[in-house]
């Protein structure tokens, strides 16, 4: 098991070390990254000044050197637009983007389960129809439609809910529930697919033979065997639920990293794209390799 251990860890700082070389180099496949960056209108000399100012007349080995120092260190630099540390301005954002992404997961989550177990332990049933047909709903819609319907139901007709802002409670609902749908759908149809196959496994049936109460069945051989798909997807759909947060955020006004990164792309701030793009794959890599790990302590052929 160490040694798996080691070598995902191994794994990951590979992968951030690669991700990093994409960003850095990503900045000069547009040409002169002074001349792009800088406002448009811009003199010759103001250019020059810029370019030299940021290292960009140094050779690219020596550019991308500074650039992994200065990430290593936890120094993304400034904004060009906000003229202000670029760490500060994600952390500021962060909050509210992992409030919306973690309420999202853990709705969908919970609902998602719930749907499934009631499909797989009563299939082709009515509740086995409804909750199908509730699965496919949330699969079915796209993230910024039902975003819009919420808005267009709760905020306007039904005055229940504000249509944006951030701060209470009423205003994380519909972000939450528009980001989660699609999620809570996916978990409900792996939950009942992974179930039915485990109930009719050779266990379930002994542990049945034994005399063993439905209840104990499920939750002790049933459910710990059928969550293990779910559980190894989860980082998947928590690393797709802060990139999906990006349009939840514009729809809704959430003050969010998705919000920050549309703003950044539009006024050609590339320092604070750059960290927000490394922060992402940070977090993609992070949240798999737990997940991973996680997977080992459920599977034990994994600890062989």
């Amino acid at each position: 098991m160490a040694r798996y251990v080691l070598s995902r860890i191994g794994q990951s700082i590979l992968v951030m070390f690669g991700v990093s070389i994409l960003i850095f180099y990503s900045l000069h496949l547009t040409g002169d990254p002074a001349a792009v960056m800088m406002p448009p209108g811009s003199t010759q000399q103001e250019i020059d000044h810029f370019r030299h100012s940021m290292g960009f007349d140094r050779p690219l080995l020596w550019q991308y050197g500074h650039y992994l120092s200065g990430v290593l260190q936890g120094d993304f630099g400034d904004s060009l637009r906000y003229s202000q540390p670029v760490t500060r301005l994600i952390g500021d954002r962060v909050p509210a983007t992992l409030l919306l992404a973690v309420t999202a997961l853990a709705w969908s989550t919970l609902l998602g389960l719930t749907l499934g177990i009631i499909s797989a332990l009563r299939p082709n049933s009515i509740w086995d129809l409804l909750s199908r047909l509730l699965a496919f709903s949330g699969q079915a819609v796209p993230v910024f439609w039902l975003g819009l319907l919420l808005i267009l139901l709760f905020s306007l007709d039904l005055r229940w809910l504000p249509s944006g802002g951030y701060g209470t409670a009423s205003h994380l609902v519909m972000p939450a529930v528009s980001l989660g749908a699609y999620y809570m759908s996916a978990i409900a149809r792996l939950v009942r697919a992974s179930l039915i196959d485990v109930m009719q496994q050779d266990y379930i049936r002994t542990a049945r033979a034994k005399g063993l109460s439905a209840w104990r069945i499920l939750v002790r051989h049933g459910l710990r065997n059928a969550l293990i798909p779910v559980v190894t997807v989860q980082g998947m759909y928590f690393a797709s639920l802060l990139g999906g947060a990006l349009v939840t955020e514009i729809i809704f006004a959430w003050p969010g990293i998705g919000r920050l990164a549309v703003q950044a792309i539009q006024n050609r701030d590339f320092p604070l794209v750059q960290a927000i793009v490394l922060l992402a794959a940070l977090v993609f890599v992070a949240v798999n390799l737990i997940i991973d790990l996680l997977y080992v302590l459920l599977n034990p052929r994994i600890r062989l």
